[in-house]
């Protein structure tokens, strides 16, 4: 797999149900939610600006996308869960398993990010990003076209502690 093919894969819409366990503070959480995935072309102004900040040339970029969420939590039910984030893969020209992973928004931060990634031999998607007070590791994998599976951890800034833990199945939501 590479990341032309994983993007292709995920546009869509989403319904997405995610368990996650806050270890610092004994918590479990569950989430239902929607998520939109959108291609974005390599000329949209937010993709040229992201690349910008990162001082890599726009024309690396390939398959960007946004991606749009809004759920609800058990944790807080009056809170809405709700997002969005623009997303831009620089493969590596050497190794097309390979590369960046830019984004506006990070997931263990609210801040702009750069992720590295890479392929499994199983076809697995596996991203890793480091923060200012945390790192993340997240893992997407279909089983189907329209079944996919999520896994993320963020972990102290050491890497060494995980700090929550979160487990999400995702059914692409056909048209009728």
């Amino acid at each position: 797999m590479n990341i032309s093919e994983f993007v292709k894969l995920s546009i869509g819409r989403w319904r997405s149900q995610r368990s996650g366990h806050n270890l610092a503070f004994s918590h479990f959480e569950e989430v239902r939610s929607t998520i939109d995935i959108i291609a974005l072309p390599t000329d949209d102004p937010a993709v040229i600006d992201i690349c910008k900040l990162y001082n890599i040339d726009p024309s690396n970029a390939t398959n960007p996308f946004r991606m749009n969420w809004e759920g609800e939590s058990d944790w807080d039910e009056a809170e809405k869960v709700e997002g969005t984030c623009i997303l831009v893969p620089i493969p590596d020209p050497e190794n097309p398993s390979r590369g960046k992973l830019l984004r506006d928004r990070g997931y263990a931060e609210t801040m702009s990010a750069a992720g590295e990634y890479h392929f499994a031999d199983d076809g697995t998607f596996i991203l890793l990003t480091e923060y200012d007070r945390a790192a993340a590791e997240e893992r997407i994998w279909f089983t189907t076209p329209n079944l996919r599976f999520r896994v993320a951890l963020i972990k102290t800034s050491d890497g060494k502690g995980v700090v929550t833990a979160s487990f999400s199945s995702e059914i692409r939501a056909l048209s009728s």
